[in-house]
């Protein structure tokens, strides 16, 4: 995503890094502003040091956002906001300067259970932040996950399951015979399959847009007034998927691809 245009002030810059299970997101904030958010692969901590290394704000963008447009060529460094759920990659980006890895702990959730993930806390608390609460947010990442929070900002909980690619990619690397299949154009996916790539392919999105339906239809039964939010990878695919499926499904859902960043904003 390129940049909005150039801010008249460019005090008060800071960068947001979330650390995903496949990719690196980036989102750049002035002040409370939303700026310009972009992805990019996993970095090696060579890379990682050399960006440590950088004198300004420009000679960072340069390295990991090359179609950024200039801000100044005088702006030092800024904070780097971390959210991660890959700890072998935290770990290596503690060589930044005036780093920030942000915590459970941190986000304003109440009833939180340890081991629940950074990114799912910030996405939940981003939306609930963003368009009130009660709120539930699916994440439809490498993993497909489900947050809910009540009025009261009270975690209600969740759920989680592989994401579309990943039980692709693990029908084929379980399975002696079973192809790795990409993802289909839906419109001309038939349901009952007659040949084995298109059989995977039924079976893996029908059943995920069921599975998506019935964890919609639960959340309203549970807060009629509440509120949805979707991201993630996938989301794009989905809620299309669930536009042709279950279009009464899909109109009321919230696309913000950017939950986490409004989250940490927040």
């Amino acid at each position: 995503m390129k940049p909005h245009k150039h801010p008249e002030h460019t005090d008060n810059i800071w960068l947001a890094l979330e650390i995903g299970n496949s990719r690196l997101h980036w989102a750049l904030f002035i002040g409370e502003m939303f700026y310009s958010a972009w992805d990019t692969d996993h970095l090696p901590e060579s890379v990682i040091q050399h960006l440590a290394e950088c004198q300004t704000l420009n000679d960072l963008l340069e390295n990991i956002f090359p179609q950024a447009e200039s801000l100044t060529n005088t702006l030092p460094l800024c904070p780097l906001l971390v959210a991660s759920v890959v700890p072998s990659q935290t770990a290596i980006w503690q060589t930044y300067p005036n780093v920030r890895v942000i915590t459970l702990d941190q986000v304003p959730l109440k009833g939180v259970y340890p081991t629940l993930g950074i990114d799912r806390a910030l996405a939940l608390w981003g939306a609930g932040k963003t368009w009130g609460f009660p709120m539930l947010v699916i994440d439809a990442g490498t993993t497909l996950t489900f947050t809910a929070a009540d009025a009261n900002e009270y975690l209600i909980g969740g759920a989680i399951l592989p994401g579309l690619g990943l039980q692709f990619a693990t029908l084929s690397q379980k399975t002696g015979q079973l192809p790795l299949v990409e993802v289909p154009n839906f419109a001309s996916l038939p349901r009952f399959a007659l040949n084995t790539t298109e059989a995977i392919q039924s079976g893996v999105i029908y059943t995920l847009l069921a599975g998506i339906k019935d964890f919609i239809e639960a959340w309203w039964h549970l807060f009629p007034d509440g509120k949805i939010a979707i991201k993630g990878g996938d989301h794009i695919l989905l809620l299309n998927c669930l536009q042709a499926l279950y279009p009464e499904i899909a109109a009321p859902l919230i696309v913000e691809p950017n939950l986490i960043f409004l989250g940490m904003n927040h």
